[in-house]
């Protein structure tokens, strides 16, 4: 099965919004460079191409639901993820990919520039120094460190009405045992990543403030 094939067949077992082919296209060839960068700049753990469209692409549209537009951004977007991904099944979107790392961002401003990603800016800055012009409807975080971490670091970022939106492994007791008084949990989602033989969850979480 072709890598096309592959994302083709595991977003329509999501259940997500059909992709279009330029986007099933779009979304290969963001693999093939990550692939290819990988290999002098080391971002990601994850080797195979195969096994990329399962934890990188698929993984990353599994949230598409729950991603509320049109401003959103992804802290601590690594290698693009879920950035990238979501930026190309919501091209209405307007999805901002911070990162701290030179290499990362540099990597993320060459993948949007190849891939005509005009619904994508980079920033290169620490969560903590951010200062948008605006503050998102979405933000989305996949491999930050703690939920309180998250909360505390780009709460800020979030709109009033906005959603803080945590991709986590296994369900995350501890860490919501320790969240911070001004935040609460919204929901927490179960993701059925296809191919994917690991627990994975999304933690929904919002200020006190907007809930009552």
């Amino acid at each position: 099965m072709s890598i096309e094939q592959s994302i083709l067949k595991g977003s329509r077992q999501l259940g997500i919004a059909p992709l279009s082919a330029a986007d099933i296209a779009r979304l290969a060839a963001y693999l093939t460079l990550l692939e290819r960068w990988n290999r002098a700049y080391n971002l990601t753990a994850v080797r195979e191409p195969e096994a990329m469209v399962v934890r990188h692409v698929l993984d990353s549209l599994s949230i598409l639901p729950w991603v509320d537009g049109p401003r959103v951004l992804d802290v601590g977007s690594g290698a693009g993820l879920p950035g990238i991904p979501l930026a190309i099944a919501r091209p209405d979107y307007q999805i901002c990919l911070l990162d701290s790392n030179g290499k990362r961002t540099r990597f993320m401003t060459q993948a949007a520039a190849e891939l005509h990603l005009h619904n994508v800016s980079v920033v290169r800055s620490r969560v903590e120094d951010y200062r948008p012009d605006a503050p998102f409807n979405s933000v989305v975080s996949r491999a930050f460190a703690t939920l309180a971490d998250l909360v505390n670091a780009a709460g800020p970022l979030c709109a009033p009405q906005g959603r803080l939106l945590a991709m986590k492994g296994v369900f995350p007791d501890d860490e919501l045992a320790r969240l911070p008084p001004n935040y609460a949990l919204v929901g927490i989602y179960p993701l059925h990543v296809p191919s994917l033989d690991a627990e994975r969850h999304l933690v929904h979480l919002a200020p006190v403030s907007t809930l009552h």
